[in-house]
């Protein structure tokens, strides 16, 4: 019997109409353009749409393209494995998920033992990390910040503290702390009140025994948030001596995107407990992973848990290649270098750009945040929105983030050039002079 190679329509119509027709009602919301983009290739920092129109991904995708994409080594190390065993459940032996286990953990702190759970998403590396915190405790209370985002399963949403990401019915036991957001935070710049407020909650809001913390080292979708210096270190030492964990979420803040270190948490010294990775590791590829000092995951032994494809072979492949051409490209310190350039430019267009009342970030986590009045800093979600439409026609693709998307986050691959950085602020430019 001749095989048929399957049709696919790429015209926007049918697929505007398919989608409309046949997703559901939760899969439809997340449109970000006024008029929907079809991508149908992508290299480097670069896509293109069925018109054949080049964009430069100033979104990674969701942050999940860290070394570009399509990516030939990524590529090539999947279909290998594909070719050979697609996938492989975690019953049996293969080394390629142990390979990735041991080379993840030889990027955390020295000093301690580091063992791995691979998972099939971030959200379910988090579920697993609140999990694995409470077995280990023995307690149930959780913290964690506000507008911090965490993913969008019912255990993640319960640790998100943004309105527009939860749903009914969430877990309860958790409170939240205020978040040190240097530019519009509840107690203003600094580090120590932010800190203190975290005494107070556990004291009001817990039982005053948690089973642990859960902090971005720079806040994604909450709008490109740095922890400032001794935060991270501050809050593990209170949750630690209320019987917690600390627990680091570097989804989207990890490997190498910050440009100064691998990881987010090592820019205060800190060392976590547990730390949660997915997005870029794999490049586009699902895959997510929970690292935890072996102590705090020996407890979980004695119950089942199982992820179907959380150490797929052609998943964990793709991830061993990830990791190699972030350490044979230098793409950590590309990150840093041009980021630095972009912040540059970013800080020149909100000189000359009053709906700019911040631009922050390191490396390539980039946000400007746009305000209808910069001394009271009023959230402007409208010039945020006209912006980023405009940014369309300057063939940028960004994010509107923060819990009050007024925010336009850049987390591009780490491959973004220095060519790049004029491209991207003169269309900047361009946008807000469209205004």
């Amino acid at each position: 019997m001749k095989d048929h190679p399957l049709h696919t329509d790429w015209s926007f119509d049918g697929t505007a109409a398919r989608r409309d027709q046949y997703y559901s009602a939760s899969l439809k919301k997340f449109i970000p353009f006024r008029d929907p983009i079809v991508f149908k290739r992508g290299r480097g920092q670069y896509l293109w749409d069925t018109e054949e129109h080049r964009f430069t991904d100033l979104l990674g995708m969701n942050v999940c393209i860290s070394v570009g994409h399509s990516h030939p080594r990524v590529v090539e190390a999947a279909m290998e494995q594909a070719r050979e065993l697609t996938h492989c459940t975690t019953m049996f032996y293969h080394p390629t998920p142990a390979h990735l286990a041991e080379e993840l953990a030889a990027t955390m702190p020295a000093g301690e033992e580091w063992v791995v759970h691979l998972t099939n998403s971030g959200a379910e590396a988090i579920d697993l990390a609140m999990t694995m915190a409470r077995t280990y405790t023995g307690n149930l209370d959780l913290l964690a910040l506000r507008t911090s985002y965490h993913g969008p399963t019912a255990a993640a949403q319960s640790i998100t503290g943004i309105s527009s990401w939860r749903h009914p019915g969430m877990p309860g036991n958790v409170a939240f702390v205020a978040e040190p957001n240097q530019y519009r935070g509840i107690f203003g710049p600094g580090t120590q009140p932010y800190l203190d407020e975290i005494d107070r909650v556990i004291a009001s809001a817990t039982s005053g025994q948690v089973a642990g913390m859960f902090v971005e080292s720079v806040q994604g979708y909450g709008g490109i948030i740095e922890m400032p210096p001794g935060y991270m270190s501050g809050a593990a030492e209170r949750v630690r001596a209320a019987g917690g964990l600390y627990i680091a979420d570097e989804v989207q803040s990890g490997f190498g995107r910050t440009g100064a270190h691998f990881w987010g948490f090592e820019a205060d010294g800190v060392v976590p407990d547990i730390v949660v990775m997915a997005k870029g590791l794999g490049n586009g590829f699902p895959i997510g992973a929970v690292v935890a000092r072996k102590a705090v995951a020996e407890p979980m032994a004695e119950r089942f848990m199982f992820h179907t494809y959380g150490a797929n072979p052609t998943s964990c492949a793709a991830a061993r290649a990830v990791l190699a051409v972030l350490r044979d490209e230098g793409l950590q310190e590309n990150a840093a270098r041009v980021g630095s350039a972009l912040l540059e430019r970013l800080e020149e267009l909100k000189s000359r750009h009053r709906a700019i009342g911040d631009v922050r970030g390191k490396g390539l986590m980039l946000a400007t945040e746009m305000v209808s009045d910069r001394d009271a800093k009023t959230p402007d979600k409208d010039t945020t929105a006209a912006v980023f439409e405009a940014c369309r026609d300057a063939g940028l693709i960004l994010s509107k983030s923060g819990p009050f998307q007024s925010t336009l986050r850049m987390v591009p691959p780490l491959c973004l050039s220095m060519e790049d950085v004029d491209q991207v602020a003169e269309g900047l430019d361009a946008a807000f002079c469209s205004l």
